[in-house]
Formats: C-alpha cells, structure tokens, sequence
C-alpha cells in the first residue's frame, strides 16, 4: 500500500489550502479514507474521514471549514481547506481504514501544513 500526499505548504491566516492523497495498493472504491493531523507535543487527530460511500465526518474543530472528497477514478482523496487559522498548523497525514472501519492500516509520509498570522 503506497499513499502519497501533495499541496501542504504556507498560507496566511484566512487563505486556502488543498491537499491530495494517492493511492495503490488498495481497492480504494471500498475503502473507507482519512486525514489526521500532528502537530508539535500533540496527539495525532483525526480531522476528517470519508466511507466508500461517500459520507463524511469532520472533527468539532474543522467543521464548516474543511471539507474531505474523493475520486474513486483517480484512486485520490482530497482535503480543501478553507479560512485557516494558524491552529490548523501541523503535518496532514493520509491514512487508510480497514473495511469494518475500526483501525488504520496505512500512512502517508505526512505533508506540512504552516499557517501564519
């Protein structure tokens, strides 16, 4: 399983960001995908997770702000980004959910994410 992020970098305060995530070695139509966050002394946090079928759930702290899709075709997942706030800085991590969906079983390398003030 191989999963590639792409599009972190630095944005200011109010701007937006997108993140893409690729993958093979999965059957993605079926597999239920992720984005978590890490930043520096925290926990790793699960922001935002799409099922197969397209239902999405977001953490309190992103909601209404972010938004998580998927392109079965392309074997991608997304997450756009909107009016960040310097909080929201951290590595972005993909991750892939096993079928019942009760564990992560792969990672992406993680890709930066710096919002300024």
């Amino acid at each position: 399983v191989q999963l590639v992020e792409s599009g972190g970098g630095l944005a200011q305060a109010g701007e937006a960001l997108r993140l893409s995530c690729a993958a093979s070695g999965i059957i993605f139509n079926v597999t239920p995908m992720g984005w978590h966050r890490q930043s520096p002394g925290t926990q790793r946090e699960l922001v935002a997770r799409i099922t197969s079928g397209g239902i999405t759930t977001y953490s309190d702290s992103v909601q209404g702000r972010f938004t998580i899709s998927r392109d079965n075709a392309k074997n991608t997942v997304y997450l756009q980004m909107n009016s960040l706030k310097p909080e929201d800085t951290a590595v972005y991590y993909c991750a892939a959910q096993n079928f019942a969906g009760n564990y992560w079983h792969s990672w992406g390398q993680g890709t930066q994410v710096t919002v300024s003030s």
